[in-house]
């Protein structure tokens, strides 16, 4: 049996939502949800005041009767608590995988850093509110089960990771970005006028010598602005990796979606 236990370090789930994707995960007899009540918790914006969500991370992670930790959701807040959560990890911690997406890449990001389980890029709970959200939590399932079907198909021999383009260039700088000499490094955005984008990755990509290269996902919702642009996503990213002389390998199939495909930090085959 794989036990994962689910949290939210970000904003809240609710338990109707939690009660739709126990639902439809009947259908993987080897899987066994838990929901940590936190996830329902509310103060503001967030699921719970820092310490509650901190300490609900840190029972989900250091808890050995868990394999695995999935992030309820995304929104924001995991940076509030990442760096001491990493922090108070300990070895149960270190043989799990953790997975999520979006403002989950704070804490996907300073796992990898400090070499502390597994993290995975992947769907997460709360995209059962997604058309089609149901097989996109199908894909997280199918892979705790070991169907590796889901994988992002431009996974090669290269180490990768995947980010949301706003959680990257936030992570730049700070004590929770990994080194990624040498990797693919996967972005996607969401909700974001392209003049932003430019600006995101002006700043991220200052941070990525030594990659091995970008792959962009998809840039979804884009709000129209008083004036066009002038470059489209792809236009922006093959300009700033230009300016760095970051190889530019094309699309990725990640993005805020529920045809988000599932990308292990470092080796798929690790």
């Amino acid at each position: 049996m794989i036990r994962v236990a689910i949290c939210a370090p970000a904003a809240p789930f609710t338990p109707e939502d939690a009660a739709r994707v126990s639902e439809l995960a009947k259908g993987w007899p080897d899987i066994e949800l838990h929901f940590h009540p936190q996830c329902f918790q509310s103060e503001g914006h967030f699921a719970g005041p820092d310490a509650l969500r901190l300490s609900a991370l840190l029972e989900c992670a250091n808890d050995p009767a868990f394999d695995a930790v999935w992030f309820a959701r995304g929104g924001y807040g995991s940076n509030r608590i990442a760096q001491d959560a990493i922090a108070r990890l300990d070895h149960n911690a270190g043989a799990k995988q953790f997975l999520g997406y979006s403002d989950m890449g704070y804490l996907l990001g300073g796992l990898y850093r400090e070499r502390i389980g597994h993290p995975v890029h992947a769907p997460m709970p709360a995209d059962i509110r997604r058309a089609g959200g149901e097989g996109a939590i199908a894909r997280t399932l199918d892979w705790l089960s070991g169907d590796r079907s889901g994988l992002e198909p431009s996974l090669d021999q290269h180490p990768t990771v995947a980010f949301n383009l706003m959680t990257l260039a936030m992570l730049c700088g700070t004590p929770l970005m990994p080194g990624l000499a040498g990797h693919v490094v996967m972005i996607e955005e969401v909700a974001e006028h392209l003049y932003a984008v430019d600006r995101l990755l002006f700043h991220a990509s200052a941070h990525l010598g030594g990659v091995a290269g970008l792959r962009l996902g998809r840039v979804s919702d884009i709000p129209e602005n008083d004036r066009p642009f002038g470059a489209s996503a792809e236009e922006i990213a093959r300009h700033w990796c230009g300016v760095h002389a970051i190889p530019y390998l094309g699309s990725a199939d990640i993005g805020h979606d529920a045809a988000n495909r599932i990308v292990p930090f470092g080796l798929a085959t690790a």
